[in-house]
């Protein structure tokens, strides 16, 4: 059973609820060790004196604020727990705001928050039914670990969460960052059109037991097969910025090929979706003209022999004939390497058939 981080009370008004705090989440990334290269020697950081290159014990090791060029202000460790502010005993909800109000840029990370007791159940299942029926979150400060916080907690099924935000003055503004964003609405007319079929082709309902960090599972995947000694096959190449004079051309076989897997939303919300806008079924109606882009791959794949053809396969689909016909060195090949050594193979194939 996991431990909570902290401990103390939640008040709002007059009333108090005793509870803790646990993280919510936790982290599936697949860690290494530094080793110098060749050997199984670990690689260790070590605090060096970067004038003399001499190590540094960690009790001569102080803080310094630089306030110009080569010039500190030093700070010394105690002098920082003086003024650090003591561990909350209290998440004293200062407001009620609309949790719609918030924007997703400010909630950082995720805890729950638990009763400290069967005694506490009925305060802490009062203060999740008042949040969830008013569709609130209680805004509140706290310290932990010698940190100041600010929180929203929300009510979800059963629980209470705590979630930090960000403080007003590390968000950034984007239209003063950012180099480039639209200056208007850039779509309309029949591209908006188009835009929209697609997205309520692709709608359906939340569901993250959907999604899965393949990234992760290759690195699994490639750590087992060099231990096995096998190779393994290459990423595919990232895809090409969408030219505007292609746009439409894109849209329309980005409709063509979701409407050929069966899409994600039921027959019936896709029907009521075109009662809606009579106009996107005539225009989905010309995209079925032509066929879908996945079935041409897969012909394509069957055949195998010409540049052309080749052409049409992803790069995972060109490593693996490469894989089929035993190629060697196809794991370090690019794409246009692949298609290269696939054809020469297929012009070889067709003359010792004659």
């Amino acid at each position: 059973m996991a431990r909570a981080i902290w401990t103390g009370v939640i008040t709002f008004g007059l009333v108090s609820v005793p509870a803790g705090l646990f993280t919510a989440t936790e982290d599936h990334t697949v860690h290494f060790h530094q080793l110098q290269r060749g050997t199984s020697d670990r690689i260790r950081n070590r605090r060096v004196n970067e004038r003399t290159g001499d190590e540094v014990d960690s009790d001569d090791i102080v803080k310094g604020f630089e306030v110009g060029e080569g010039e500190y202000v030093i700070v010394e460790p105690d002098e920082l727990d003086e003024i650090a502010p003591g561990r909350s005993q209290t998440i004293d909800i200062s407001d009620f705001v609309d949790l719609d109000a918030i924007e997703p840029v400010y909630f950082d990370r995720t805890y729950y928050l638990a009763p400290r007791g069967k005694e506490y159940l009925k305060v802490y299942e009062l203060l999740r039914a008042a949040l969830a029926d008013a569709n609130k979150v209680g805004i509140a400060t706290f310290v932990m670990r010698g940190k100041q916080y600010l929180t929203a907690l929300r009510a979800e099924d059963k629980v209470l969460v705590l979630q930090t935000l960000h403080w007003a003055d590390e968000v950034r503004d984007p239209r003063r960052e950012l180099p480039e964003l639209p200056s208007g609405r850039a779509g309309k007319g029949k591209e908006l059109d188009m835009a929209l079929q697609l997205v309520d082709a692709l709608s359906g309902p939340w569901n993250p037991a959907r999604y899965h960090d393949t990234y992760q599972d290759k690195v699994r995947e490639l750590v087992q097969a060099k231990a096995e000694g096998q190779e393994v096959a290459v990423a595919e190449e990232a895809p090409q910025a969408t030219n505007v004079v292609d746009l439409m051309e894109a849209l329309q076989g980005s409709l063509e090929r979701t409407r050929s897997a069966g899409g994600k939303k039921p027959a019936a919300s896709r029907k009521k979706a075109a009662a809606r806008t009579p106009a996107r079924k005539t225009a989905a109606s010309k995209t079925k003209k032509a066929p879908p882009k996945q079935a041409r791959a897969s012909s394509s794949r069957s055949r195998g022999g010409g540049r052309s053809e080749l052409r049409q396969l992803s790069k995972a689909e060109l490593y693996q004939q490469a894989t089929d016909q035993d190629i060697p060195g196809r794991s370090k090949m690019s794409r246009e390497q692949l298609i290269d050594a696939l054809a020469r193979t297929g012009r070889r194939g067709k003359k010792t058939a004659a």
